[in-house]
């Protein structure tokens, strides 16, 4: 299984801010600068983030975005499941393939994918970054005080 960028840059917005103090606020600016990522594919990512109710944002001077749960509440495989678009593994109509009527290759992709994700599942946001938060801190010289 390979997560698209999109999903890539979700987990690690999401890393980046667990490893904060709990409501610190960090900017999209922030996260994109200390990854080296585009700050333009970024900002699409915190949106959906932040309507899928993973972050709040707040607009203004004093603005900012922070984790709207708790990290040990964000379960990653249900994270994955909101970004990524296609969980399906092939597209079986593009080109049209003459094997559909007969083909057990999706039903194969579609159990290994569950069992997947399922598997992502057993592991939260804090267990991403609780034993090695303080380096990951170090790492990316994120800004605690």
């Amino acid at each position: 299984m390979k997560l698209t960028t999109y999903t890539d840059y979700g987990l690690r917005a999401l890393m980046f801010m667990a490893c904060l103090r709990p409501g610190t606020r960090s900017s999209v600016a922030e996260i994109s600068s200390y990854y080296d990522i585009s700050r333009n594919h970024m900002v699409k990512v915190v949106v959906q983030l932040v309507s899928l109710g993973y972050l709040h944002s707040v607009r203004g001077k004093n603005g900012g975005i922070t984790l709207a749960k708790m990290p040990q509440e964000i379960r990653i495989g249900q994270v994955i499941r909101d970004l990524e678009n296609n969980l399906d593994g092939v597209d079986c109509n593009s080109p049209g393939c003459k094997l559909v009527p007969v083909c057990r290759l999706t039903h194969a992709l579609k159990t290994g994918m569950e069992a997947f994700l399922t598997a992502m599942d057993e592991y939260t946001l804090a267990d991403l970054v609780s034993d090695n938060a303080e380096q990951i801190i170090a790492i990316l010289k994120i800004q605690t005080e």
